[in-house]
């Protein structure tokens, strides 16, 4: 069964099992993404038995989704979305209670529903959005010899405050003392051209299990990059393990170095101009440090130094870039724009805490941190999907639109067109938002401010509290 999506405007049948094209509403991307045969394979796959209740496993991720979609909202709020009525596509045998059109207002049973599902089937369904919406978005950069490039990128999220979070995730702490809530290090991959994002990797951010960037990429997010895909790092993944992980994998690099790296792997100072292949092999700290590195570790590439000066009036500084793609490919100038794109994931992971507050987890167990995060992925790259469709009707850059005015217009839509009565009707309604979200383009701003950036104090009212 082949469920791709197509992320094109167009009439949809609301019958069950149906392969018609695809909207571009969020709901409609869900359910063609998400089918229900693709739901029962996963659910086989992990050994899941489904009962014929209200809050299936497909209901569940899309109201999970959902709660994301509008900024982490209540449990309450999910729970109206099925009273005032899903398409019944999501309920190939509804129960008495859907039939007779009474269900519950009290959000228990989605709770012990939520608990209940299985990370693995969170997980196999995030991927599967990830994947066929990618499948469906051209892609490809010039830039990066005409390969899919994905930019690689840590932050950190807070959760809420309980024994086992404080066990599993230890809060940091600075001069000041220890904080109070939990902290997660989380590891993302975005498609520079779509802007849509694997599934993330994440650990503790310090404690005993404490667990680097550098080692949640070579460990876990490495080899669920798509195939041949190029990595772009900052001057933090700029280390031999990062480079040598990728290689294995046959995933070209463009990373950014140190100084200090560069001129212990040129052997000599570092100048404007200077391109030269090299052969890096791990020094001794990076053998301790990974002693599972054969004794022929190398990694091939070329190094390249270009003396930047930004655009923001900063002074000048040297940048220092190792990649692994031949000059054939990718040309220094082509590194150099390529490079100077990375600050688009910066704005990704803002999306992800603030638009979609992620920044604040409120689940309670380990378990549905996990669930926590790997659903939000599901909503944006929905929204990131939308925000393709509209750039393919006015011919601009997916990333030319927010992303926060974008997932406004969604969401406004989305109580409509889910209660459609008729694909002609969900058309309309659909051709409407599309309409709203070609004019949500991101307006142009000049990068260097005319007066400097101030903030009004915030008066105390208490004092601080202390772990």
């Amino acid at each position: 069964m082949d469920g791709s999506p197509v992320l094109v405007s167009a009439p949809i049948d609301r019958q069950p099992g149906s392969e018609g094209a695809l909207q571009a509403d969020a709901l409609s991307l869900y359910q063609h993404t998400v089918t229900a045969e693709l739901m029962q394979q996963v659910l086989q796959d992990n050994a899941v038995r489904q009962n014929n209740r209200i809050y299936n496993p497909r209901v569940v991720i899309w109201l999970m989704a959902q709660q994301r979609l509008s900024g982490n909202a209540s449990m309450e709020t999910a729970v109206c979305d099925v009273i005032h009525g899903l398409p019944a596509e999501f309920w190939p045998r509804p129960c008495k209670r859907l039939r007779e059109g009474k269900v519950s207002s009290h959000d228990t049973s989605y709770s012990t529903a939520r608990q209940e599902l299985a990370l693995p089937v969170f997980e196999e369904v995030a991927d599967q959005v990830f994947e066929r919406l990618l499948a469906q978005a051209g892609g490809a950069v010039p830039m990066a010899g005409g390969r899919r490039t994905f930019f690689v990128d840590g932050s950190s999220l807070r959760t809420a405050h309980t024994p086992e979070l404080v066990e599993e995730y230890p809060p940091t702490s600075n001069q000041h003392g220890r904080s109070h809530w939990p902290v997660v290090k989380m590891l993302v991959a975005h498609d520079l051209h779509t802007g849509l994002a694997m599934r993330p990797v994440w650990g503790a951010m310090s404690g005993p299990q404490a667990i680097s960037e550098q080692a949640l990429f070579e460990n876990f997010l490495v080899e669920r990059l798509p195939a041949g895909a190029v990595l772009v790092g900052d001057i933090n993944f700029g280390v031999f393990s990062v480079a040598y992980a990728a290689d294995q994998h046959q995933h070209p690099v463009v990373l950014r170095m140190q100084e200090h790296r560069a001129k212990a792997l040129l052997g000599g100072p570092l100048v404007d101009g200077i391109e030269r292949e090299v052969a890096w092999r791990p020094s001794p700290e990076e053998r301790k440090s990974h002693p599972e590195l054969p004794p022929d570790a190398c990694v091939r590439g070329r190094v390249l130094v270009t003396l930047v000066r930004p655009s923001n009036g900063d002074a000048p500084f040297l940048l220092v870039l190792f990649t692994t793609l031949p000059a054939a490919q990718a040309s220094r100038e082509d590194l150099l724009q390529l490079y100077g794109k990375r600050w688009d994931i910066e704005l990704d992971l803002r999306t992800l805490k603030s638009t979609l507050k992620l920044d604040q987890l409120t689940a309670r167990s380990q378990d549905m941190v996990a669930k926590e995060i790997t659903v939000a992925m599901i909503p944006y790259n929905l929204v990131r999907a939308a925000m393709y469709a509209a750039a393919e009707q006015s011919g601009l850059a997916p990333r030319s639109y927010s992303f926060a005015r974008v997932r406004n217009v969604v969401q406004h839509f989305l109580p409509f067109i889910a209660s459609a009565r008729t694909p002609e009707e969900a058309q309309a309604l659909t051709a409407k938002m599309m309409y709203c979200v070609g004019q949500k383009k991101l307006r142009p701003r000049n990068r260097r401010r005319s007066y400097p950036r101030k903030v009004w104090g915030k008066p105390q009212t208490f004092p601080s509290r202390r772990s």
